[in-house]
This record gives C-alpha cells, sequence and structure tokens, in this order.
C-alpha cells in the first residue's frame, strides 16, 4: 500500500473516481499532507460539528494559481482565522441544508498574502484576512436562489457574495457585500433588496 493510500485510510477517506474543475485531488492533498500538520485544523472542524461540509482537501485549496505563483497547493489557515473558518462553513451547511448549494467544489479558499499578490487577488481580500471560499457549481445549476439568500439573509450572515468573469461564486462571512461577472464592487451579482 503506497503512503498516500495509507494515509487517506488512516484520515477516514475513500477515493471515488470522479471528473473534477480542479486537479487538487485526494492523492495529491494526501502527499501534501504527509509533510504538513493538519491535525488540530482537522480536530477543530470536527468538534465544531463542520467536518466534511466541504471535502477537506479541497478546504485547504490554496489559490487556483499557485503552480503559477511557485506556491503551496494546499494550505491551513493561520489559527486566528478559525472563528471566520467556523463562520463561512456554517454558512455553507446552512446553504445546503437549505437546499440552495447542494453540490459545489471549493477551488480556493486560504492563500496566504503573497500568493494572493501572485495570483492577482484584491488587496485585503477576506481569502488573507478572514475566510473566503471560490466555489465552482455543475453547469445545470442555478445561482438565483444564492442570491434570494443573500437578499433575505445575507445581511445577518455578514455575507459577501460575488460572481468574476471566470463563473466562480465568492462566499465569505466578512462583511454583507455583492459584486458581479467583472468582479468590480460597481457591478452585482445580485440586486440589493428594496
Amino acid at each position: 500500500m503506497t503512503g498516500a493510500k495509507w494515509l487517506l485510510m488512516a484520515m477516514g477517506m475513500w477515493v471515488v473516481s470522479v471528473a473534477h474543475a480542479d486537479d487538487r485531488d485526494l492523492w495529491m492533498f494526501a502527499q501534501w499532507a504527509g509533510d504538513h500538520q493538519t491535525r488540530p485544523f482537522r480536530e477543530m472542524l470536527v468538534d465544531a460539528r463542520l467536518y466534511g461540509v466541504v471535502p477537506i482537501h479541497q478546504l485547504l485549496r490554496s489559490a487556483s494559481d499557485w503552480k503559477l505563483c511557485r506556491a503551496s497547493p494546499f494550505a491551513v489557515p493561520p489559527a486566528s482565522q478559525w472563528p471566520a473558518v467556523r463562520s463561512t462553513l456554517a454558512l455553507l451547511n446552512t446553504l445546503d441544508d437549505q437546499g440552495i448549494l447542494r453540490q459545489f467544489e471549493v477551488v480556493s479558499a486560504y492563500r496566504d498574502p503573497s500568493l494572493n499578490r501572485c495570483a492577482g487577488g484584491a488587496v485585503g481580500s477576506a481569502h488573507t484576512r478572514a475566510f473566503a471560499v471560490d466555489i465552482l457549481l455543475p453547469a445545470w445549476a442555478d445561482p438565483n436562489p444564492l442570491c434570494s439568500f443573500w437578499q433575505q439573509h445575507g445581511q445577518a450572515w455578514n455575507m459577501g457574495l460575488g460572481r468574476y468573469p471566470s463563473g466562480r461564486i465568492h462566499i465569505d462571512t466578512a462583511g454583507y457585500r455583492t459584486w458581479g461577472g467583472d468582479g468590480s464592487a460597481g457591478s452585482s451579482f445580485c440586486a440589493r433588496p428594496r
């Protein structure tokens, strides 16, 4: 048995062959995690009853431009951000419970500031100072229920919701705001409620 396969089994993960939008899969994660300490982070998620809301190998994906920037494919957020991790995961869990966000893939989460700069992230990005996820929905998925949730409950969740020209959707709990397809604050993914 390979070291990566043993690590996956030890972590209680089973590998299912599924096509994904991002090549940073369980095998790559297992190889990376062998050299990094993820146990305290995973234990925090278990204690908060949030482990499994997002598969751990997706939750720890750094910026998609990690190769171009010669950075790590995965990153554990600093412990100071763990309350924000719990908040964002609780929001994702609520969106799942309400049937709004059932199938998605996290393609970027925590980014250290130097990787964020290299990847063209916004200065002060929630990916670096709080905790944010960029997700991809299946091609058939309708993003409008996310907008409706943001309009009705976004302020209470302090929810940031944006859509990038690539189609990726950004979700965080670091400020009530929205932005649209061109990525600027002047455009809006979701209209504000009246």
